[in-house]
């Protein structure tokens, strides 16, 4: 059975991250084509109960003391799941149980729900809020987060910036380019004006390193890159561009099977990062051939990198 908590996963944004998978696969507001965690197979706007807060609780819980033990650090207990974190109608009841855990708690949101005051409330509840902004206007909005056709830009724009005034937090933003989608000038002015007016502590921009959900996406040049930060900075103090893959090692238990599986579920991970998790653990690099012959690892290329995902056929949890 894959676990709820994965991880820590090394974040370039957070540190150590133990991740939380609120939502199966894979539920979201959004079909981005870049996404490292597939194809959307739910598009939906509505928010309902997918695990009950107590089990996420138990779950976060139980890895971070089996962490511990092991002398792992965890720096942020994330909600970074297979889809929109916002979508769980519990999701303000897991951060008020989690934050007696005694570790910062931090949200990855694609903010497409921002527009409801009951999100928002839960969102505040937390202590870093990363809000996705890929674009700023409605055409390069919906050709780079391909959103449920219910869903209104200038409704969830709106919705951000009341965020952005009611959040006592850290609140970050993070664009994902794409070449030849959303990586022109007219896009990144558009999104600086954007975010002249939400004012985030630090704006993340990304580029796809990781296997994405489109076979079709293209990684933008590195000038393309460049000048699109500068653009940036002529609207907020600091821009940070993240285009490489993490340094530090993903947390390890012991147990290199589960921590393997618990991660390739939400994100695929590196060869050379999985055969340091299971060097850490004591067991055989051979463990990788038997995970992919049990259908349970999918071996990607991708960039000249070899990765491994979660294979389509096992898109919901046992």
């Amino acid at each position: 059975m894959i676990g709820i908590a994965f991880g820590p996963v090394p974040s370039r944004r957070l540190g150590q991250s133990l991740g939380i998978n609120n939502i199966p696969p894979k539920v979201c507001s959004y079909a981005c084509p870049y996404c490292q965690a597939g194809k959307t197979a739910h598009l939906v706007t509505d928010r309902r109960e997918f695990y009950p807060p107590r089990q996420i609780f138990d779950e976060v819980d139980a890895r971070l003391q089996a962490l511990r033990e092991e002398k792992e650090q965890v720096d942020h207990l994330t909600f970074a799941p297979d889809g929109e974190p916002t979508l769980d109608i519990n999701l303000g009841q897991e951060i008020d149980l989690l934050r007696g855990l005694d570790v910062p708690v931090s949200v990855i949101t694609n903010g497409s729900l921002l527009s409801r005051p009951d999100v928002r409330a839960e969102l505040t509840r937390a202590d870093w809020v990363s809000v996705k902004v890929d674009a700023a206007s409605e055409s390069a909005w919906r050709l780079a987060d391909r959103p449920n056709g219910q869903l209104d830009l200038k409704e969830l724009q709106r919705g951000a910036l009341d965020f952005a005034r009611e959040f006592r937090g850290t609140l970050v933003t993070e664009t994902m380019l794409m070449g030849g989608v959303n990586d022109t000038p007219e896009v990144a002015r558009d999104i600086g004006r954007f975010l002249e007016e939400l004012a985030p502590r630090k704006a993340f921009v990304t580029i796809p390193i990781r296997p994405p959900a489109d076979e079709g996406v293209r990684v933008p040049s590195e000038a393309a890159v460049a000048a699109f930060v500068q653009t940036l900075l002529g609207h907020v103090a600091e821009v940070e561009c993240l285009m490489q893959y993490e340094r530090e090692p993903f947390g390890c238990t012991g147990d290199a099977e589960r921590d393997i599986l618990g991660v390739i579920a939400v994100h695929p991970m590196r060869e050379e990062s999985i055969l340091e998790l299971i060097r850490r653990s004591g067991r055989e690099p051979s463990l990788i051939d038997d995970l992919v012959a049990q259908g349970r690892l999918l071996r990607v290329e991708h960039e000249g990198q070899t990765f491994y995902a979660r294979p389509l056929a096992k898109r919901t949890r046992s």
